[in-house]
């Protein structure tokens, strides 16, 4: 393990363990004084902007190996993919591409080129707010920790709801994410479809986040409906009653108007200054409903 100091001296002692279980104990010893840090490019926005109170020490994790690269069993209808794995790699990934499309179209709208190039999926899903999320929940995605034993397991969508009240994740260890296919009938069509809704093109929070995945067989008939939004400070979850409602309805206008109403309903997302909650809701209705009606038309 290596460590130095950085700059003057009151700048944070920045850590460079060479193993996951190594990180795993700076942080135990460290305590609050310490914090995993690899691309930072959300963070560093944090403490610039006051947000949160920058750390005495970086346990700097980007050299882990185990922590980079992803792996894709088209077999098993999963994928792997590092904390450490950047933006731009899954985004430029053809491999990636034609497994979790839904996934590689979140990551192409997030920041910038030069911030996705230093942006890491498990930084996108700790910020519990990424634009990642929608479209990681979809596949059934599963945390991979290291807690210090052999470790942890635990499903994304479990930990969204649980995080903020419950800090204990903090002082452990990312080490990947894990997503499953979902699995594809043959009498039907499979359609997706991400958008991200923003007030403007620039690394700001996003209004809304839509992720949405479902089939359509021949009489447009709805099967394994999977929706999740997000956006702003809201924490991303699956609708899902209104994918149940959606499961064997027939992909018509009654049906759109209906989900339409739903989500208005029962979407709670998180207003602010600039953008109402009424505005998300509606914003996040009028998405799915547009979805629906042209994965209605093209599979006709």
């Amino acid at each position: 393990m290596a460590a130095n100091a950085q700059g003057v001296a009151e700048a944070p002692f920045v850590w460079h363990p060479r193993s996951a279980a190594e990180a795993w104990q700076l942080k135990q010893t460290l305590g609050t004084e310490g914090v995993f840090t690899a691309g930072a490019t959300l963070l560093r926005t944090q403490w610039e902007s006051g947000l949160a109170v920058m750390p005495n020490h970086f346990i700097n994790i980007g050299a882990i190996e185990e922590l980079h690269g992803f792996e894709i069993d088209s077999v098993s209808g999963t994928g792997s993919f590092g904390a450490m794995t950047t933006l731009s790699h899954i985004r430029t990934s053809p491999q990636v591409g034609e497994s979790f499309p839904v996934l590689v179209e979140a990551t192409r709208n997030i920041a910038a080129p030069s911030i996705r190039n230093l942006a890491t999926i498990g930084g996108n899903i700790l910020s519990m707010v990424g634009d990642s999320l929608p479209a990681l929940l979809l596949y059934d995605s599963v945390l991979h920790w290291h807690d210090g034993t052999n470790g942890l397991q635990e499903p994304l969508s479990e930990w969204l709801s649980t995080a903020s009240a419950h800090a204990a994740w903090k002082e452990r260890l990312l080490m990947s994410v894990e997503l499953t296919l979902p699995i594809l009938d043959s009498n039907t069509k499979r359609f997706v479809a991400y958008h991200k809704v923003g007030r403007r093109d620039a690394f700001t929070p996003s209004v809304v986040t839509a992720a949405l995945t479902m089939q359509l067989d021949s009489e447009d008939r709805l099967s394994d409906v999977r929706l999740a939004l997000g956006g702003g400070q809201t924490i991303p979850y699956r609708l899902e009653s209104i994918e149940s409602y959606l499961n064997g309805k027939l992909a018509n206008k009654k049906t759109i108007s209906e989900v339409y109403a739903l989500i208005v309903e029962q979407f709670e997302p998180k207003g602010d200054t600039f953008v109402p909650v009424s505005y998300r809701k509606k914003a996040a209705a009028n998405l799915i409903a547009s979805e629906l009606w042209k994965a209605a038309r093209t599979a006709r």
